[in-house]
């Protein structure tokens, strides 16, 4: 294991964010070594209860939350209470990073917005993420990944003409949203070493969705082409570069040029398709999508996807077969790079995802597991020059 300083060793984040975009984000810094300290409200957030295993539920440790929630440091507050927010006024003062996620105008009521805590720390970057952003006709309304996968254009371009639009099978707007802030709020990290200054940073959750749709954005805006729903055709819109049934379950095609083309055909004992003149280029083959396909498909009967998917890609045909989660994590290139990493619990040993990409020294790694509600309250109040006998008191007073 490398003993390498991470990227954010010294960067201490006071973290509000709750559910899985801002917690996402917030996970992202706590992987390359920032000390996250994680606010929640002193019954735990609503994440820690999720209804998907009962089990951990009752714990307050939901599946859902332990994904995004490792390497952190849990402290209960409740910001109700004027005790509260002299905590947070006196960690903000030596903290690098805010982060919330309450909906705007909540954390300046409560008198620890930005405008307040740049008063006591003027280095401080502070980052909030919202449904549609702090300004604008809809910055008051409530921000949901369903919500934001309808109407970032996601779902216009997501699913079956004849089925209509469908959702992301995951909530890939909170996630998008996420690790845009990981990202807004490193750039304001490095940026600081040259200013020496702190800064506002806003996250909408919807620019923050339009932002991966650059492509279709532009295919509008220069070109005027209208975006339709293509089910599992890629963007190619090569006819080969779709899903084809094998004899057990499906297969991906990622075929995209004449070389590709011409090694699928031969790979499935198809070469005579290959002088059929119904199918000598891309319009051709389009014209007559319905034979290629029926070619491809009676050929892939003979035999199950993840066979296909060895000889296909073998022999210069891009593919995949449809890998389930319980899958793939076990799939050896995930298990050549640790992609999947172990940490030790009071519960046993747990495989949660750490970073998404590898660094030659200092990278993401998962150190501790996600912290059980309240375990860091006391310590990090002793940090802040809180006795013995005021955290007492406090936690008489139920403040933490």
């Amino acid at each position: 294991m490398t003993t390498d300083p991470r990227p954010f060793a010294n960067v201490r984040v006071l973290d509000f964010t709750q559910v899985l975009a801002g917690p996402y984000g917030s996970y992202q810094l706590a992987l390359l070594g920032a000390d996250v300290i994680k606010v929640e409200r002193r019954e735990g957030e609503d994440m820690r209860r999720t209804p998907l295993s009962r089990e951990w539920a009752d714990r307050g440790m939901a599946p859902a939350w332990l994904a995004i929630n490792g390497n952190k440091r849990s402290l209960t507050l409740d910001l109700q209470k004027p005790a509260a927010i002299e905590i947070v006024n006196r960690l903000a003062a030596k903290a690098d990073v805010v982060m919330e996620n309450f909906r705007p105008g909540v954390m300046d009521r409560l008198g620890i917005g930005y405008a307040a805590l740049c008063t006591i720390n003027p280095r401080l970057i502070y980052c909030t993420i919202s449904g549609f952003g702090s300004t604008g006709p809809y910055s008051n309304e409530a921000g949901y990944d369903g919500k934001i996968q309808a109407l970032s254009g996601i779902m216009s371009l997501t699913g079956h003409k004849e089925m209509g639009p469908t959702r992301a099978g995951f909530a890939v707007c909170d996630v998008l949203s996420g690790m845009t802030a990981a990202f807004a709020v490193s750039s304001a990290l490095y940026q600081r070493t040259h200013t020496d200054r702190g800064q506002f940073i806003d996250v909408s959750m919807l620019e923050a969705s339009l932002a991966f749709l650059s492509t279709q954005v532009a295919d509008f805006t220069v070109a005027g082409h209208r975006q339709e729903q293509f089910g599992n055709q890629a963007i190619s819109r090569k006819v080969t570069a779709n899903l084809f049934r094998a004899k057990d379950s499906y297969l991906l095609l990622a075929v995209n040029n004449d070389r590709q083309y011409e090694a699928l055909m031969t790979a499935l004992g198809r070469p005579d398709v290959l002088d059929d003149p119904r199918f000598t280029d891309w319009f051709q083959r389009t014209e007559h999508e319905a034979a290629l396909r029926a070619i491809i498909e009676d050929a892939l009967a003979g035999a199950d996807a993840k066979v296909w998917e060895k000889r296909l890609n073998d022999a210069g045909a891009p593919c995949a077969s449809i890998w389930r989660i319980e899958e793939v994590i076990d799939h050896p290139q995930i298990a050549a790079r640790d992609a999947v990493q172990t940490v030790d619990t009071d519960y046993g040993k747990l495989r949660l995802m750490g970073s998404g990409f590898q660094m030659a020294h200092g990278g993401g790694r998962l150190d501790h597991a996600p912290p059980p509600l309240g375990a860091h309250t006391d310590d990090v109040l002793r940090e802040a020059g809180y006795s013995v006998e005021q955290v007492a008191a406090l936690r008489r007073d139920a403040v933490i």
